[in-house]
């Protein structure tokens, strides 16, 4: 029997069915190879350090969609932590870009990894997805250069120079380390900010209910399959917090094309926060937010953009206040990672491949060179992390690609007895990466992904070795 998400199964029950999850993994954390975690006798004080810088890039640059022509009045940041306590440092770190991939992930791991004393299996490298905001891909670089045309938002220079600042910022961190006693977890519910994208009738999916939304029919359906929870993991140093994490899946457009670099409302809902606890980092990441946006509470005025960052940091208050605290130490700090390969449609690769000399515009090399890229690695045998930190009573998955929110709630249940969030958008190049019932709905997402149906029981098969393992 061939596992698939049932949107009315999981909706009715709030856990799927009992389904040994078992093909596509390709090896586990293994002693020597992948960090596992270590055992109590072993286990070193728990500390932490953390990083901001900005990340924007100057007037004239390319972002993803065209030239910025100017940059807004707050920028966009590189936040992050590097936690020590289990073997060598683990870094976290979230950027306001749309997308990082293939290559360039690689070497943004790589040079952390460096600055920090790990390894790169340690490091994981998450961007918010804002429009209005660089995309980086060293291989679409030179893949362009070579089919003779202008790399375009591909341009490597500021990324590069990017990179060497922000190791030498994460490298600085560890000068200033401070000890972590205790963990906070909490959660709350936002209000009108997310709603699924993808309106489902008759088994196929029709008009996309994109991020702003104009069509007021589609604004009047309901608000769909989301995970309505802000969720929190925060670090104190006895009664002084020094970072606060939290995790929202929905895509953070409010509305873009403007040409002025900006972090969109997750940044602003992020900076009310950090005002509001200005003695502790707020680090925010992008749940599995692939099929989530907020059209239904967005026809694209640009006053919503104040409306949908208030919510947002409305739930953050909450999820902030709702927190329970508890004490840890090194012995309870695991990192582990497993390595995935999903299958992907080499007639889709093959279709896209095809338009590289004769595309519609910059718009295309963005959303089709880095995938072909990616999909041809899987196609070799590549395989691509998804890790999980556990601290104490949370768990957080690091994930990638525009995953659905399916998956999310899917991690959800299978540990209610812990706080588990999710982070998304970590590897860039596949895009979308829907459940095995949406590739049989089409519909926009689909239609711009690599991957196949197929890759629903890896990436479960993974998360429940990596949550239940």
């Amino acid at each position: 029997m061939k596992p698939t998400f049932s949107r009315r199964r999981f909706v009715k029950t709030g856990v799927l069915s009992s389904v040994a999850w078992g093909a596509g993994i390709t090896r586990t954390a293994e002693a020597g190879n992948r960090p596992a975690s270590v055992p109590a006798a072993e286990a070193d004080p728990f500390r932490i350090a953390v990083f901001d810088m900005d990340a924007t890039p100057p007037i004239g640059s390319q972002l993803t969609y065209g030239p910025m022509i100017n940059s807004w009045d707050l920028s966009l940041r590189a936040r992050g932590i590097v936690l020590a306590g289990a073997g060598k440092p683990i870094v976290l770190c979230a950027i306001d870009w749309i997308g990082i991939a293939n290559e360039s992930l690689a070497v943004f791991k790589g040079a952390l990894a460096a600055a920090a004393d790990t390894t790169p299996e340690r490091v994981t490298v998450h961007t918010l997805h804002q429009h209005d905001a660089p995309i980086c891909d060293f291989e679409a670089e030179r893949v362009m250069q070579q089919l003779g045309v202008s790399p375009h938002c591909f341009e490597s220079y500021f990324a590069r120079t990017f990179l060497d600042k922000l190791a030498r910022r994460v490298k600085e961190s560890l000068g200033h380390m401070q000890p972590v006693t205790h963990i906070g977890v909490g959660k709350a519910p936002v209000y009108q900010v997310a709603s699924n994208r993808r309106i489902v009738k008759n088994g196929r999916v029709g008009e996309m209910r994109a991020t702003a939304c104009k069509n007021a029919a589609l604004r009047a359906e309901p608000e769909g399959l989301i995970d309505p929870d802000v969720t929190l993991l925060s670090f104190w140093n006895k009664q002084a917090p020094i970072a606060v994490l939290t995790f929202y899946a929905t895509h953070p457009q409010s509305y873009y094309l403007t040409g002025i670099a900006n972090p969109d409302f997750p940044g602003m809902a992020r900076s009310f926060r950090q005002m509001a606890v200005p003695d502790a980092l707020h680090v925010h990441f992008n749940g599995a937010g692939g099929n989530i946006g907020a059209g239904k509470y967005n026809d694209g005025a640009h006053e919503n953009r104040l409306i949908l960052a208030q919510r947002l940091a409305d739930g953050m208050e909450r999820a902030w206040n709702a927190r329970r605290l508890f004490p840890v130490s090194g012995a309870d700090l695991t990192w582990n990672v497993v390595p995935v390969h999903l299958p992907v449609s080499e007639s889709f690769v093959k279709e896209v491949e095809s338009r590289f000399k004769s595309p519609t515009g910059p718009y295309f090399y963005a959303n089709n060179v880095s995938q072909v890229i990616w999909a041809k690695k899987q196609m070799a045998g590549a395989t691509t992390d998804i890790a999980c930190l556990g601290v104490g009573q949370a768990r957080v998955l690091f994930m990638f690609g525009e995953l659905f929110v399916e998956y999310q709630l899917a991690a959800k249940a299978l540990r209610p007895d812990l706080a588990v969030s999710m982070a998304a958008y970590g590897e860039y190049g596949p895009l979308y990466i829907g459940t095995g019932e949406a590739y049989g709905q089409g519909g926009y997402e689909i239609g711009a992904s690599p991957v196949t149906a197929e890759a629903e029981s890896v990436l479960m098969a993974a998360m429940t070795q990596l949550l239940k393992g």
